[in-house]
């Protein structure tokens, strides 16, 4: 019997955004709907002060995860595999972090433009995929979702 080479459990598991990314359609909204949903499901449970310090936690701890683990799929699934969402997660926590804490309809607007820039990538986040390996996999997401909170920013002081 021929058995395939699989990358480490570990690995699969992070960095397909616990299994998000083995959606069938549109796997990194799947990553990113799984981000917004944590994000709502702790946002109703902490004080907004914790919201922002969790959030940021997770986006930092997810982008060294995310590098360190998309590193050791990429030998098996190849460069920037649409499976790997984790750094989905990772954009749309970013773009969450101008959201004010347990808003529903912030939330929903951090998903929607990371998701936009994700797809577009216009204002050279396309030229962050070329950075080699794990890295040029969670940058262009990291800028799009930087994108995203800074117009969540805006929007909130203009209205």
């Amino acid at each position: 019997m021929h058995f395939m080479k699989q990358p480490a459990f570990l690995h699969a598991l992070l960095s397909t955004g616990f299994g998000s990314g083995y959606c069938p359609v549109a796997p990194g909204t799947a990553g990113a709907l799984l981000a917004t949903l944590i994000w709502i499901a702790y946002a109703a449970f902490v004080p907004a002060s914790a919201c922002f310090w969790i959030t940021l936690a997770l986006a930092i701890a997810f982008t060294w995860i995310g590098v360190w683990s998309t590193d050791k799929v990429i030998p098996y699934w190849g460069e920037d595999p649409k499976r790997v969402v984790v750094d989905e997660m990772v954009g749309v926590w970013i773009a969450l972090l101008a959201a004010p804490a347990g808003n529903i309809w912030y939330a929903l607007a951090a998903f929607l433009l990371f998701r936009f820039f994700d797809i577009v990538k216009p204002l050279g986040i396309r030229r962050m995929e070329q950075l080699p390996g794990g890295i040029g996999v969670m940058a262009d997401d990291i800028v799009a979702g930087v994108y995203s909170m800074l117009i969540i920013i805006a929007a909130r002081w203009i209205l």
